[in-house]
Formats: C-alpha cells, sequence, structure tokens
C-alpha cells in the first residue's frame, strides 16, 4: 500500500464519517482520525451490506461516472455503525 493510497482512504473516510456524525443526532465526542476511521469502517459495512442485498460487489470510492451510489451506501454504513455504537455503548450522565 502506498502513501497516496493510504491518505486517500483517509481523506475518503473523513468525508464520509462527517457526513455520517451530521446525520446521526446527538453528540458524538470523536477526532478527525477516529471519524476516519468510522468512514472507513462504514464504508466496509456499508459495502458488504450492498453485497449481501445485490449479490454483486459495488463500485469502491470514486468521483467519476456512475459510482455515487458506492458514497450513499458508506455514508448510510457509517451512520448504521454510529447509530449502532451509540446504542450498545451508551454515554452516562458523568460523561
Amino acid at each position: 500500500m502506498s502513501l497516496g493510497t493510504l491518505v486517500s482512504w483517509l481523506l475518503c473516510g473523513l468525508i464520509v464519517g462527517l457526513l455520517a456524525r451530521w446525520l446521526v443526532p446527538g453528540r458524538q465526542r470523536l477526532g478527525l482520525l477516529q471519524t476516519a476511521g468510522l468512514g472507513i469502517l462504514g464504508a466496509c459495512v456499508g459495502g458488504f451490506l450492498y453485497w449481501a442485498v445485490k449479490g454483486e460487489a459495488g463500485d469502491a470510492f470514486s468521483l467519476g461516472g456512475h459510482a455515487w451510489h458506492g458514497w450513499v451506501v458508506s455514508v448510510l454504513g457509517a451512520a448504521f455503525v454510529l447509530w449502532a455504537y451509540g446504542a450498545l455503548f451508551p454515554r452516562r450522565w458523568w460523561q
């Protein structure tokens, strides 16, 4: 894996993670690196769910052509991961 690939995954993950945090109500205490990790994990979860429903792999992060559905699936997957994390590990009143 080259440095350019790593930077592009982090940048795409950050964009997806920020959009997911915007969609899910409530306050999430995540830094930029955690948000990028959320976006990458959400892309994996969304891609897996897309594959489970459609039976074929979707397009990866791309800005060209008709690959917009990959971004939508990634954001929805990241929003699901963020919601599930909040449901499984609720914040306590002292946090």
